[in-house]
C-alpha cells in the first residue's frame, strides 16, 4: 500500500496529478490512498487511479489506524511537519524532499521559484518514477443539463489579495455579453453576494449567477465544457488547464511561474505578476497591487488573443 500526502485545495490537487498519475504506472499492483480534504473526492474520481480518500484537512488532526505502508509520499510540502505526520505511519520508505529538522535527508532539495507542477514530478523523478509533467488532463464530465459554450466568470478567492476588483469583472461581463458571450459567474456559496454583486453592476440577469448552485464535479463539467474562463489564480483556473478551455487568468500576489498554465500552450494567457518568483505580501483585504494593475482593456486583449489562437489552431486541446 501506498501513502500519499496531498492535504490542500482545488488548485493543489490539480498541479500534483502528473505526479499520481506516475505513481499509478511504476506501481500498477499496490493500493493507492491519498489523504486530502473529503470535499475533493469528485476531483479524485475525475484524476483516477486512486483508490481510496482518506480526509485530511487538517495535518494536526490525522489519526491514521491502517496499517504500516510500503511507501509514503509527501506531496503536501517541505516539512518538518508533513514529514513527521507520514513517518508516523510507520511506512517501510519515504519519498520526500530532504528536510533537516525532520531528521529526513534522502531526497532532493527544495526549490522555493519552482513551479508547482514540476516541483512534485521533480520529487519523484529523483525516487526513480519517470513522471510526465504535461499530463495535467481530467476525465470529461459529461454535459449533461449542465450549459455548454459559455463564458465563465470566477471573481471570487478565499484569498482577498488575489480578487480582481468586482466593478472591472462587471465592466469585463458587460462589454463580453455585448459581443455575443453567454456569462456565467461561479463561485461558493460564501461567495454569492460577490457574483450578484458583478450580475447587477454588469446589468445581466440573475440566472447568470450559479454561486453557491454546483458541487465539484458540476464546476469541472462547466468549465470542461465552456468557451472561455476568465478567474484570478484559483483552483478553477487549473481545471482550465486540465481540460484545455481557454483562459485569461490574473495573478497577484503569486507567479504564473509557479502556478500559472503552461506557457506553450497558446490558449491560455496569464496577466500580472510576471517575475520568477512571488511578489510580496502586504496588509489589507483589497486586490494585491499588482492584480490591482492590470485593467479591463487588457483582459479584452487576452481574451481576442486567445480566442484567435484557438480559431487558428483549430482547438485548444482535448
Amino acid at each position: 500500500m501506498i501513502l500519499i500526502l496531498r492535504a490542500l485545495g482545488l488548485g493543489d490537487l490539480a498541479t500534483a496529478v502528473p505526479a499520481l498519475r506516475a505513481l499509478r504506472v511504476r506501481y500498477p499492483d499496490e493500493r493507492l490512498v491519498l489523504l486530502a480534504p473529503r470535499w475533493l473526492a469528485p476531483l479524485v474520481d475525475l484524476i483516477g487511479g486512486i483508490d481510496e480518500l482518506v480526509d485530511t484537512a487538517d495535518l494536526s488532526h490525522l489519526r491514521w489506524h491502517g496499517p504500516a505502508p510500503d511507501l509514503a509520499v509527501n506531496l503536501h510540502g517541505r516539512g518538518p511537519e508533513s514529514h513527521r505526520l507520514l513517518v508516523g505511519t510507520r511506512p517501510r520508505r519515504l519519498f520526500a524532499f530532504a528536510n533537516r529538522a525532520a531528521g529526513h535527508h534522502d531526497g532532493p532539495s527544495w526549490r522555493a521559484d519552482e513551479h508547482e507542477v514540476r516541483r512534485w514530478c521533480r520529487l519523484l523523478d529523483w525516487h526513480g518514477v519517470p513522471t510526465d509533467p504535461t499530463d495535467l488532463g481530467l476525465r470529461r464530465p459529461a454535459p449533461g443539463r449542465t450549459p455548454t459554450g459559455v463564458t465563465v466568470l470566477h471573481p471570487g478567492s478565499k484569498i482577498p489579495g488575489k480578487r480582481w476588483p468586482v466593478e472591472r469583472f462587471a465592466a469585463l461581463g458587460r462589454q463580453l455579453a455585448g459581443t455575443g458571450h453567454e456569462i456565467v459567474i461561479t463561485g461558493d456559496a460564501t461567495e454569492q453576494p460577490l457574483a450578484r454583486r458583478v450580475a447587477q453592476l454588469a446589468g445581466l440577469p440573475g440566472h447568470t449567477v450559479r454561486a453557491g448552485r454546483t458541487d465539484l464535479r458540476h464546476l469541472a463539467g462547466l468549465v470542461a465544457h465552456a468557451r472561455l474562463l476568465v478567474s484570478g489564480d484559483t483552483g478553477i483556473a487549473h481545471l482550465a488547464t486540465a481540460y484545455g478551455t481557454p483562459s485569461v487568468v490574473l495573478f497577484g500576489p503569486h507567479s504564473p511561474a509557479q502556478w500559472g498554465p503552461p506557457p506553450e500552450r497558446t490558449w491560455h494567457r496569464s496577466l500580472g505578476a510576471d517575475g520568477g518568483g512571488d511578489c510580496p505580501d502586504r496588509d489589507g483585504a483589497g486586490p494585491h497591487p499588482t492584480l490591482a494593475a492590470i485593467n479591463v482593456d487588457q483582459v479584452l486583449v487576452a481574451v481576442a488573443e486567445v480566442e484567435r489562437m484557438v480559431r487558428t489552431t483549430g482547438a485548444a486541446a482535448a
